[in-house]
């Protein structure tokens, strides 16, 4: 059923929440996981940036990112589970966007994602990737919302 399941995180407390949910799913279905980090390197421009203090942002990033997909990768085994892990770095695309073309590609055949829950004018001034991707995915898609 679902062999391949598509999880992925930013650090978040609901990343989380979702990780333990396909940690768990997985186990009981024999899955595998495969957990993935969108990190965004699209420029911002902000008075007094410069090329290398860009270059020292994404550095820290992409560092966090791999941290990110360490702790994730390291509780699904100790869990059991088999894990795969991924860092895609996109330059202007949506993480949602990213999201979707990994789960067709891979292929996944579940994908278990942590949302904010956010509504009204954070929703708008934010975005939603978790409603992206159910919108624009052909797999099905299980949301793990915020405790509260």
């Amino acid at each position: 059923m679902y062999q391949n399941i598509l999880v992925p995180i930013d650090g978040s407390e609901t990343a989380g929440l979702g990780l333990h949910e396909a940690i768990q799913l997985a186990r009981t279905l024999g899955a595998r996981i495969r957990v993935l980090h969108v990190l965004n390197k699209t420029p911002f421009i902000a008075d007094g940036a410069t090329p290398v203090v860009i270059d020292d942002l994404i550095s820290q990033l992409r560092s966090n990112g791999e941290s990110i997909v360490h702790e994730a990768a390291t509780a699904a085994r100790a869990a059991g589970v088999e894990v795969q892990s991924s860092i895609i770095e996109a330059l202007g695309d949506r993480a949602g966007e990213v999201i979707v073309a990994e789960a067709r590609d891979w292929p996944a055949h579940l994908i278990v994602c942590g949302t904010h829950g956010r509504r009204g004018l954070k929703r708008i001034l934010m975005g939603s990737d978790a409603e992206y991707v159910v919108r624009h995915t052909s797999v099905p898609v299980l949301l793990i919302r915020a405790r509260g």
